[in-house]
């Protein structure tokens, strides 16, 4: 039998490391769940962050996934550590914005990062930038309203456009050739940002990383499915699942059933 992968994020920014999953491993069962009525988590309490992600951990583990996918870059800055020691026997993979390899490859030592406001203040994003990228210039935007633009599905208007000029004129202006995307919302806009920064800044995706990461843990464990039909797929909302099954071919380029959830005294079915 296939070992789900349980995957958690804030909304529908996950589902961009879904895709990625989906395209390295299409026979691995997968549960995805989209925190929907809390969305977004880039402007709450880090407490508050690491309730969710706790919750969320053990409703995915009690819905049969092994291998857990904080596909979000807020929750695994502000909970990854709490969920690796509160479910030491589950194997994790978290986000971290791809500075490391930015300042790698960067060739005019200006990278700018776009992230969450929590991302930006978190201790873990600040000890990668001390450990990697000490000798670059890093240009930093959290983006407002970005996510909540790409939750109701407004890729490509003007506003998300506006939001997007706004972050990257400037970075341009000091000399970028390197964008990295620090919150998984973000990849859905790849796009409209390649319009922006034109054909000579490369674009960091944090998302095949992400995947080639799960697929290493599944396969350490013989937990790598093998069978040649694709796997099953549960996508699951504690927000309006009409709402997400009507946007879902925007994000994922074809439909699928959505299944809801709803938050009681803080605990998840």
């Amino acid at each position: 039998m296939a070992i789900p992968i349980g995957m958690l994020d804030s909304g529908v920014g996950g589902l961009t490391i879904l895709r990625a999953v989906r395209e390295l491993m299409p026979a691995q069962p997968v549960i995805y769940l989209a925190d929907q009525a809390h969305v977004p988590y880039g402007v709450r309490q880090v407490d508050e962050v690491r309730r969710f992600s706790k919750e969320i951990t053990r409703y995915l583990l009690d819905q049969g996934a092994q291998l857990i996918v904080v596909a979000c870059n807020t929750a695994s800055t502000a909970a990854l550590k709490v969920l690796r020691e509160e479910f030491s026997d589950r194997p994790f993979v978290g986000m971290e914005p791809a500075v490391k390899l930015a300042a790698e490859q960067t060739l005019t030592g200006v990278v700018g990062v776009l992230a969450t406001y929590a991302t930006f203040h978190n201790e873990v994003y600040n000890s990668v930038v001390e450990r990697f990228a000490k000798d670059v210039v890093l240009l930093q935007d959290h983006c407002p309203g970005l996510v909540s633009q790409i939750e109701k599905g407004y890729l490509d208007g003007p506003e998300t456009r506006a939001i997007l000029e706004r972050a990257l004129q400037p970075m341009l202006e000091k000399g970028i050739d390197t964008v990295v995307l620090g919150c998984t919302h973000y990849p859905f806009v790849i796009p409209m940002i390649k319009q922006i920064v034109g054909p000579n800044v490369r674009v960091i995706d944090p998302a095949p990383a992400i995947a080639r990461q799960a697929k290493r843990l599944l396969d350490e464990r013989g937990w790598l499915a093998g069978e040649s039909q694709p796997g099953s797929l549960r996508l699951i909302t504690t927000g309006d699942p009409v709402t997400l099954s009507r946007n879902l071919p925007l994000y994922l380029g074809y439909p699928h059933e959505v299944e809801s959830v709803t938050w009681r005294n803080d605990r998840l079915p």
